[in-house]
């Protein structure tokens, strides 16, 4: 971990290449951008992994957190990180399954979020495809901000919805788009 009050602690993760768990300096400097504001907020982690992203949240003062994830192996570094970690059911939940998929059923049961961060598979159209699903639900409370972790070669929409993009921060090859929820 990276910081708050799990600060050094080393999470689980599967071996191989399917799970490219966010870089600590990355993650860094998401949550320098964030700040203080994460306390007390609610957090879903789409495309969780490792989990790391979520439970960093949670180690800083987020309220809540719910991670889905599909792949059976992060599934299995991520209930072993919490578990590790003392996260409970009150502030943590996992949701094993499509990510897209889950945003309904998360609207109904869980939402609304104040942050969404997003990290599907470069490959493909995902990072686009969740930031459309989120701007076209219930899920997002007014004011909340969706983070998008990407390839710096796939394109985001500037807006979709009442989500606008307030800027784009490069790592090499890894990009943050952070969106703001209006109204």
């Amino acid at each position: 971990m990276i910081g708050g009050a799990e600060r050094g602690r080393r999470l689980r993760a599967p071996r191989g290449l399917r799970t490219r768990p966010t870089a600590d300096r990355v993650r860094e400097a998401l949550f320098d951008i964030l700040g203080p504001a994460i306390r007390g907020k609610r957090v879903l982690d789409l495309f969780a992994g490792t989990g790391a992203v979520g439970i960093e949240a949670l180690s800083r003062g987020a309220a809540r957190a719910v991670f889905v994830e599909r792949d059976r192996e992060a599934l299995r570094a991520l209930r072993a990180n919490l578990a590790a970690l003392g996260l409970d059911r009150a502030r943590a939940r996992v949701v094993a399954g499509n990510a897209l998929a889950a945003l309904r059923a998360l609207a109904r049961s869980e939402g609304p979020f104040d942050l969404v961060f997003v990290d599907p598979p470069y490959a493909g159209d995902l990072a686009a495809r969740a930031v459309a699903a989120l701007a076209g639900g219930t899920l997002l409370a007014a004011g909340a901000r969706v983070v998008v972790q990407h390839s710096t070669k796939a394109a985001l929409p500037a807006s979709a919805g009442a989500l606008r993009a307030d800027e784009t921060r490069r790592f090499g090859e890894s990009a943050l788009t952070f969106f703001r929820a209006e109204g």
